[in-house]
Formats: C-alpha cells, sequence, structure tokens
C-alpha cells in the first residue's frame, strides 16, 4: 500500500495538498496520532510536545525536555505507522529524512515564497498584522530546520531530498495531488517484496533504539543500530562487560530480533546473542 511524507511549512498549503491524498486514495493522514502517542510515551501533556516542535516551548519546558527521546520515539512511531499496511501519508516529523532510503516510498514538499505565505495566514487568522505573522512563520521554521539538522545533518528545504517538490503558489491544491498521484503510480515507486523487508528492517532498528532508551539502564549509552532480517547490530563505544551484556539483553527481548550483535570501536569486541 502507498506511503507519502509530507513536509510540513506553515501557510503552503501542504495540509490541504495532504488531506486532497486521503481522499484519493482512502488512506489515512498522520500528524495528531504520532503527538498522542508521544505524549503518552514520554508522560506530558500534548500541548508540550506541539510546542517543543514548534519552537514555542518556554525555557522550563526546553530545559526538561529530553529532545533525544522525544526523536528515538516519534522515528519508531513513523516507521512504525509506515508498516502498518493499510498505506498513510505522513505529515511532518521528519518523516521524508527517516523513509529515504526505502524506494516504494514517495517524498514529497509542498513550499511556496514567504510573501505567500504570510498572506495566506493573515486571510486564514483573519488579522492585518503582517509583522506577527511573518514572526510566526520564521519561528516555525527555524524550529523545524533545527531539529532536522541536528538529526539528520541536512537542510530541510534543499530539494535533493525529495522526489517532488511543489510550489503552491504556481501549482493548485488539486494540480498537486495529481502530481503525486501520477509519481506514486510510477513502476519505480512499486512496493515490492525486497522494499517491504528494506522498510521492516528500519522498523525493527527503530524499535530497539526506542527500547534502549527506554530502558534505565541503557537509555544514556550512545549505541546506532542496524537491522537485517531479524539480524541486529549494535554499535558503540567500549562499555564494560556488564553495561554491553544489558544492552544485548535488551535489545534480544524484543519481538522480531533473532540474534544481536554489539560491535565496540574496539574490533577485537564483540558481544553476541542468539535469539
Amino acid at each position: 500500500m502507498p506511503v507519502i511524507t509530507i513536509t510540513r511549512e506553515m501557510g503552503t498549503l501542504g495540509k490541504d495538498v495532504a488531506a486532497g491524498l486521503s481522499d484519493a486514495l482512502d488512506i489515512p493522514v498522520i500528524y495528531n496520532e504520532i503527538v498522542d502517542h508521544l505524549a503518552d510515551r514520554m508522560r506530558v501533556r500534548k500541548s508540550h510536545v506541539i510546542r517543543l516542535l514548534d519552537g514555542k516551548a518556554g525555557l522550563l519546558e526546553r530545559l526538561a525536555a529530553d529532545k533525544t527521546s522525544l526523536f528515538v520515539h516519534s522515528a519508531d512511531e513513523v516507521i512504525g505507522m509506515a508498516l502498518k499496511g493499510g498505506g498513510a501519508i505522513i505529515r511532518g516529523w521528519g518523516a521524508s529524512h527517516l523513509l529515504r532510503s526505502v524506494p516504494h516510498v514517495v517524498c514529497v514538499r509542498v513550499c511556496s515564497p514567504m510573501e505567500v505565505r504570510k498572506q495566506r495566514m493573515m486571510e486564514r487568522l483573519s488579522t492585518d498584522n503582517e509583522a506577527d505573522i511573518r514572526s510566526e512563520i520564521q519561528l516555525n521554521d527555524e524550529a523545524h530546520a533545527a531539529i532536522v539538522r541536528r538529526h539528520f545533518g541536512v537542510q530541510w528545504s534543499e530539494a535533493e531530498h525529495y522526489d517532488l517538490v511543489l510550489n503552491s503558489e504556481r501549482v493548485s491544491t488539486p494540480e498537486c495531488v495529481d502530481q503525486v498521484l501520477t509519481l506514486l503510480r510510477s513502476p519505480m515507486f512499486a512496493e515490492t517484496d525486497k522494499t517491504r523487508r528494506q522498510l521492516e528492517n528500519l522498523g525493527l532498528a527503530a524499535r530497539v533504539r526506542a527500547e534502549l532508551r527506554r530502558a534505565p539502564e541503557t537509555r544514556d549509552q550512545k549505541v546506532q543500530v542496524t537491522a537485517d532480517a531479524g539480524r541486529v547490530t549494535l554499535w558503540g563505544p567500549s562499555l564494560s562487560t556488564d553495561e554491553k551484556l544489558a544492552v544485548v539483553e535488551i535489545a534480544s527481548a524484543i519481538e522480531g530480533v533473532r540474534d544481536v550483535l554489539y560491535r565496540s570501536r574496539n574490533p577485537d569486541e564483540a558481544v553476541a546473542r542468539a535469539g
């Protein structure tokens, strides 16, 4: 089933394009569900999660926020939504960067010039305060750009990170929807057993990262995770034997994991655990 990611910029009509695709394909738009799940996982209010994402969190909220956990758990949620099998349109959440390596996922950016975005938001909010609206848009853009730079090391506005970039100043919402559907129906974006396995591997690695982050004994370990057909490799610093065993034990207990190998920076050190 189709998986489409759409970037999230204020005033570009990306939300409308996502809704149009949802109607055309009869599959859900995913955004608020992730907010709900993250709030439950991190035991914070939904409004707290939204303010962090939009760059509106106050000083105390920012100091209390565990941004690494927010990213790790949101990545697990995003990939999990893509894996559900019924198809999904995922708006925001860095989904384009998380799923870019999966060939059947269509990654879309909807953009438009600042002046157009500003005018749309003024009309939507029934205000003539241009300065405040421009400031709000810039704050939102900067917050999302910072998140993408921190976790993916890229500039989110660069076209090379997407399969399709649509300028909603010149291309209407229905035309944007048609362009995405045309690309989606191309043979190069067809889901195959191989591309499904790639997505499953990403999903398993994301679940392992989330579990390691959740467990008190491993949450502070800086471990990278890769997965291939149930075989999980953990890459991290040289740890004590007990620390390595804790990491391997937690990863081994996750559904779908067949065996685990921990590799440290010292190539002679490794701990393995068969599932």
